[in-house]
Formats: C-alpha cells, sequence, structure tokens
C-alpha cells in the first residue's frame, strides 16, 4: 500500500522484484544503481549469505521529485528466490504496490518458474492481494543466452491474463528501465484514481 504522509507531504511506493534464484533480480537493482544519479538515489543495501547470493532482500530508493506537491520515491526491493527463504519472501511483500516477476529464460528453468510465480501468488493471498488488485509485469529475462524458451511459451505458462512484459538482459540493461518505468506508471496511476 502506498505510504502517504499528507504532513510531511511525501509519498513512497513499494516495488519488489520476485522470481526464482538467480533470475535477475539483484541484477537488475545493480543496474538501476549504477546507472541513476548518485542525487537522486540511496546508497544500495544488499543482505547476501556466504556464497553472494541474496540471503533476504536487496534495497535502492529513487526520489522522483514532487509530483502534485509531494515528493516522491520508489523504494525498490528484491525478494530472495531459493525456497527456504520463503518467510522472508512473504515478509518483504507487506505493503507492496507493485510486482515486477522476474523469469530466467532458460529451458531448464521452467518448472523453478512457474513454482515462483503460485509461491507468490500464495503469498499475496496472505494480504489479501490478487494480481487484479497489484500490478505486476513480467520480465522474460537472460534473452541473450542459446537454451531458452520462446516468448510464446514463457506466456504460455506464467502470464495467461496478459499482462505487460518485456524481454531483458539485465546484466547489460536491456529492458530493465523499461519495467521499471512502466511500473512507476502503472502505481502512479492507480493513486490518481
Amino acid at each position: 500500500m502506498v505510504f502517504v504522509n499528507y504532513a510531511d507531504r511525501k509519498v513512497v511506493c513499494k516495488i519488489v522484484y520476485c522470481g526464482a534464484g538467480e533470475s535477475g533480480k539483484t541484477t537488475n537493482l545493480t543496474y538501476i544503481y549504477n546507472k541513476i544519479d548518485t542525487a537522486i538515489r540511496s546508497e544500495m543495501t544488499s543482505l547476501e549469505g556466504l556464497n553472494e547470493r541474496t540471503l533476504f532482500f536487496d534495497f535502492l530508493s529513487i526520489d522522483l521529485g514532487k509530483i502534485k506537491g509531494f515528493d516522491t520515491s520508489f523504494s525498490l526491493y528484491t525478494a530472495p528466490g531459493q525456497q527456504q527463504y520463503n518467510a522472508a519472501r512473504k515478509l518483504i511483500l507487506n505493503g507492496v504496490d507493485g510486482i515486477i516477476f522476474v523469469v530466467d529464460s532458460r529451458v531448464e528453468k521452467k518448472e523453478e518458474n512457474i513454482e515462483s510465480l503460485n509461491n507468490l501468488i500464495e503469498n499475496l493471498k496472505s494480504y489479501n492481494l490478487t494480481f487484479d488488485t497489484i500490478p505486476i509485469i513480467f520480465q522474460y529475462n537472460k534473452r541473450d543466452l542459446n537454451n531458452i524458451l520462446s516468448l510464446e511459451s514463457l506466456e504460455k505458462d506464467l502470464n495467461k491474463e496478459g499482462f505487460p512484459s518485456f524481454e531483458t538482459i539485465a546484466k547489460d540493461g536491456t529492458g530493465v528501465f523499461a519495467s521499471l518505468k512502466t511500473m512507476s506508471n502503472r502505481i502512479l496511476t492507480s493513486l490518481q484514481q
């Protein structure tokens, strides 16, 4: 839920990058962090395990300036993809305003992607949320690799409702900002309704 502080005239929106382990969630945030002007972003915080994989979350805040007289910012989080961290994933979804679901396009990750999406749907239910009540974007990552599923197959397996989707290569930034911009616009549009 968008946090609005009328006294201080501030709006904070929360976007969570979800998906299976090693799908590219942290790579998205790292790319954004490295490309955005230091004047409008926070430092990036990562809580990693010993193997440099996200253990709990990554966090980055972006200041958009004033929108309709309110200082507006987006808080970007990643949720860990490994199954053993379901409690952390669920906790990070608390107060979410939009989800970018990062999909590993490799053929061998098909079932993992489906399991991760089903887990996300279950976790959202605990907050009385569905994809009808919260914006979601699908980001089909690692499109530069050889052994990948077709876009049609990914859409059929994961995006049956036809939500916005992007083909991405997070490591070089292809589609990263397009996904973020679309999500930001969807959240800001929903605030004005």
